[in-house]
């Protein structure tokens, strides 16, 4: 597998459980599932982050360990029918808010050349996903730049 940007490798063997149905001990209802996960949307989390809370926590105390099991539906497709959706994919909003954190330390730290990189390397992996998304999920128009970015964020 291609290594992008670092030098570092993924963690072997990182897949989740093979299962077509959630465990019998997760029996809660999947209309209580769906107005969970956008009541979390509702109050600013991330679809990955929903997951996660809705695994620790649960919904009426009840883990879901995965939602698309319980419920047929993915979490992005329960917050696309609700309205609940975010304007721009997760990845590409993590990133664009990671290049404009790396770009105001740059204005700071003219000489940190290695964040010089990083900055590089994050636009660049930006430019990627924006082409990837482009006409689908996004404006077919849109183009990123410091100044976008830092207005949608």
């Amino acid at each position: 597998m291609a290594r992008m940007h670092t030098r570092r490798r993924g963690s072997s063997d990182s897949d989740k459980p093979v299962a077509d149905e959630p465990p019998e001990w997760s029996d809660v209802d999947d209309a209580a599932i769906e107005e969970r996960v956008v009541e979390l949307a509702e109050q600013g989390h991330d679809p990955s982050v929903i997951g996660l809370k809705l695994r620790d926590e649960g919904v009426q105390g009840t883990p879901v360990p995965d939602v698309k099991l319980a419920t047929g539906k993915k979490i992005t497709e329960i917050l696309e029918e609700n309205d609940a959706d975010s304007e721009f994919p997760e990845d590409l909003h993590n990133l664009m808010e990671r290049a404009v954190r790396l770009r105001e330390h740059m204005d700071e730290n003219p000489t940190d050349h290695q964040n010089k990189r990083a900055l590089q390397n994050t636009q660049s992996k930006i430019r990627r996903l924006v082409d990837y998304y482009r006409g689908d999920e996004i404006d077919a128009d849109f183009t990123y730049s410091y100044d976008t970015a830092k207005e949608l964020l």
